[in-house]
């Protein structure tokens, strides 16, 4: 997993920018998990200063020396987070939305020997122990997807 340099993230930014909309869209999709639901959540929706905020509060809440993020969701998050790293610390794994946790799992394994703790912004299903969601929809997402089969 590469870290995002500055002049990818602005040059990624500028695109997103073009391309923000809901962050809740409804429709039948296929989430990176492999699994159906009618509903997606698009963080590329939160603005800039969106993401800046959930960084001060994940900062405020946890010491980290180091931070990765899922590619791509992960990667806005990573980066407004750099600036509130630490000297000393467990690494910090980020990205924005949960589903089975299975992205979270296989970063956390790259990194055997080291204390790591996860933050995701929402989490659709139950979250390993070690990661906490910011925003759980776990239990709701359930009863809103009972018909998908």
């Amino acid at each position: 997993m590469a870290r995002v340099k500055e002049g990818d993230y602005l040059e990624k930014k500028g695109r997103l920018n073009k391309m923000r909309g809901k962050l809740f869209k409804f429709g039948f999709v296929e989430l990176n998990s492999g699994r159906c639901s009618n509903f997606k959540i698009d963080c590329d929706a939160l603005t800039t200063g969106d993401v800046d905020t959930l960084s001060q509060l994940i900062a405020r809440g946890f010491r980290f020396s180091k931070v990765i993020g899922i590619s791509t969701g992960g990667d806005r998050l990573a980066y407004a987070l750099q600036k509130w790293t630490k000297e000393y610390g467990p690494l910090l794994i980020v990205d924005d939305v949960l589903t089975t946790g299975a992205s979270m799992e296989k970063e956390k394994a790259k990194h055997p020997y080291l204390h790591i703790i996860g933050v995701v912004i929402f989490a659709r299903g139950p979250c390993p122990a070690w990661v906490y969601p910011m925003f759980n929809m776990c239990g709701w997402v359930d009863r809103f997807e009972k018909d998908i089969a």
